[in-house]
């Protein structure tokens, strides 16, 4: 496995819609313009060509190209993402349809082969900076290109695409189902299988905001406080790594409850109460002298999650979104787990998990919308809150050109913004029994996460 390698760059360069497309201002919907999300999200998905198709040998293609000219004609279909944003209030942003495209690099990595990047592919991907363009200030999203795109090719005619998108527009879904319409050009269909929707309108705001089905809203205060009034961590010496839930662990942590749970809330559940027994160990409970005299909170007693909770489908709004909505849909649901991660249990963390998710009802659906619309947000204290987004099931397994299949991919511990990294990712692989396994990026103080490994791997072998 290699630990470093070089791709080489083209001059960046803008791609524009492949032929003309609306012009004109689109508002976004009171879900996309929450100020946690003004910030580039990154995904990396590899491919690998099929090496015969219809027993005849594959054409040999190039791959930039082709991509580049798939990008151009989906740009038609989502020409909002052409354009660039605007603030035309305090906090709320409309996208001008300009058609002045996104940004494309074109890159090669000469030396090394798709495999070599490991066998099986899965998180942590070596040097996955040289497979992102150079955004800038991540957090910069006004007046700029809403996307970057580079494709680097692979010695032995494999190829990553690694897209950075500015999350105001679409959110993992929306990305994905984006991706789709890129590969399936590539692929030589003529449209794309799913035509997409604006009806940012849908994710608005009621007139009056009614916040009284958020229990974490204590007031008429727009933004709650943080949990237990603990301070936001400090952000040096973080480290990130993953983790891998293959039928092994799923059944060693199944084996230690008595009721029904998926495997996202067994996860979650061991994943939580070992970050925070390993907080606790590390950083210390307590209170801390800040050289004033006075204390100052550290870390706290409880752990506080947050789950990104994707309100699509049936049962989630009335009327339901649309299929092929690309914008934002997802509210958090908030649990605490009280005293030390010690004195619980799995299962009793797995109920916490569930009844969280059960929590999310219409109503709270729409007091979220309403608690984004006045600049509020769920309580999060930056570095303590766990916050999780299950994204197995976005579709990435459909991505598919033909001529190259994906093999791996998903979110990458990447870049300089800390709060985008503080999120865990569930996202979906195989591991070297090719069995389908859950992998689950964590972002930690350096002592923290050497806790944080420790007890993963008791809870692991109970």
């Amino acid at each position: 496995m290699v630990t470093t390698f070089k791709a080489h760059r083209s001059n960046p360069e803008l791609v524009t819609p492949a032929s003309p497309t609306p012009q004109g201002s689109k508002t976004l919907s009171d879900v996309d313009s929450q100020i946690p999300l003004w910030f580039y999200a990154t995904v990396i998905e590899f491919f690998r060509p099929r090496d015969a198709i219809d027993d005849h040998e594959t054409p040999v293609v190039d791959v930039a190209e082709a991509i580049r000219v798939a990008l151009a004609k989906a740009l038609v279909y989502y020409y909002p993402f052409a354009g660039r944003l605007r603030e035309v209030s305090k906090g709320k942003l409309a996208v001008e349809c300009t058609g002045e495209g996104v940004v494309f690099v074109e890159a090669h990595a000469a030396d090394v082969r798709l495999d070599e990047l490991g066998d099986p592919l899965v998180p942590p991907y070596p040097c996955i900076e040289e497979l992102v363009c150079d955004i800038g200030n991540a957090k910069d999203v006004v007046g700029r290109p809403l996307m970057f795109m580079q494709v680097t090719r692979f010695k032995c005619g494999g190829f990553a695409i690694g897209v950075s998108i500015c999350h105001n527009m679409a959110d993992g879904f929306g990305v994905i189902q984006f991706l789709k319409c890129v590969t399936d050009l590539a692929r030589g269909q003529e449209h794309p299988a799913v035509v997409p929707v604006w009806d940012r309108e849908l994710l608005t705001a009621r007139n009056p905001p009614d916040l009284t089905s958020l229990p974490f809203v204590v007031s008429d205060e727009p933004s709650p406080p943080v949990p237990a009034q603990v301070q936001p961590m400090a952000m040096d010496k973080m480290v990130g790594d993953y983790f891998l839930f293959g039928p092994r662990e799923i059944a060693a942590l199944r084996s230690q409850v008595t009721e029904p749970a998926t495997d996202f809330e067994l996860i979650t559940a061991a994943m939580w109460m070992c970050r925070a027994e390993a907080l606790a160990l590390a950083l210390g409970c307590g209170s801390a002298d800040d050289g004033s005299g006075s204390q100052q909170p550290r870390a706290s007693s409880s752990s506080s999650l947050l789950i990104t909770m994707n309100v699509r489908g049936k049962a989630k709004l009335t009327p339901p979104l649309p299929r092929g909505f690309f914008g934002n849909a997802f509210v958090f649901v908030e649990a605490e787990l009280r005293g030390t991660a010690a004195a619980g249990s799995l299962g009793g963390t797995v109920e916490l998990v569930q009844k969280a998710k059960c929590g999310m009802t219409e109503e709270y659906v729409r007091s979220m919308v309403d608690l984004f619309s006045v600049g509020g947000a769920a309580p999060y204290a930056q570095g303590w809150t766990f916050v999780v987004s299950d994204i197995t099931r976005i579709g990435e397994d459909d991505l598919d050109m033909g001529w190259a299949e994906r093999v791996a991919g998903g979110v990458p511990i990447v870049g300089d913004d800390h709060a985008t990294k503080l999120v865990s990712y569930q996202m979906r692989c195989k591991n070297a029994d090719g069995d389908d396994c859950v992998v689950a990026s964590m972002y930690l103080p350096e002592p923290a996460m050497d806790k944080f490994k420790e007890k993963i791997l008791l809870i692991l072998a109970s």
